[in-house]
């Protein structure tokens, strides 16, 4: 193959790998996620979701489509919550953390120190034996293999992974609460989505109350 062959071949076949990992989370579906569901749904006050690095984006983006969903959530940096910002997180509150090793002692220091608080602590993280997954209050294994990732080291698609994860999360959520179209067109009133009127049926999730 020519140079252009061989860099188109090479991005294909990581882009495959990566579908592939994420669809592997369909089967890895389980009483976890259920029980996830149940925690976040009856959460009175916010959720909060945190991570490091590439998992800090996932938690950012899984945050966003909460709020986005009716689930209301707010990202919360690890290294700032050291700093003073765990304040905002209170009792009947609720900490998502993500961490595919489940070793950062950021998040371990943090994920205890709510608990402290009150406060019940989700785990996301490939590693079921680490620091994190013994110390939350709930262990969800996200796992999509580690040819996933650039020599099992450089976080891309396990992030791909949780941030699945974290969509079937909202989308059931959503349809749990009765959540409709017009409170999320209501509370996202820039950009495109903001200039529609409606929005067209949506499949349900199999299983729950559509919107």
């Amino acid at each position: 193959m020519d140079g252009r062959a061989t860099t188109l071949e090479a991005a294909r076949e990581l882009v495959r790998r990566e579908g592939r990992g994420v669809t592997e989370v369909a089967d890895q579906l389980d009483d976890t996620f259920v029980a996830a569901v149940d925690l976040v749904g009856g959460c009175t006050g916010k959720v909060f979701v945190t991570g490091s690095g590439t998992s800090g984006a996932v938690a950012r983006r899984m945050a966003h489509l909460l709020s986005v969903c009716g689930t209301p959530a707010v990202f919360l940096p690890g290294m700032d919550a050291l700093h003073g910002t765990m304040g905002s997180v209170v009792h009947g509150d609720l900490l998502i953390t993500i961490s595919r090793g489940g070793e950062s002692d950021e998040l371990n220091d943090l994920s205890r120190r709510v608990q402290q608080r009150g406060v019940p602590v989700v785990a996301l993280t490939a590693t079921p034996t680490s620091t994190l997954a013994q110390v939350a209050d709930l262990t969800v294994v996200v796992d999509a293999g580690p040819e996933v990732d650039p020599g099992g080291v450089i976080a891309m698609g396990s992030t791909l992974a949780v941030a699945a994860w974290g969509d079937a999360l909202a989308a059931v959520l959503m349809q749990r609460r009765g959540y409709g179209w017009d409170e999320v067109l209501f509370t996202h009133p820039a950009g495109a989505v903001g200039k529609l009127e409606h929005v067209p049926d949506a499949p349900a999730v199999p299983g729950v109350q559509g919107v």
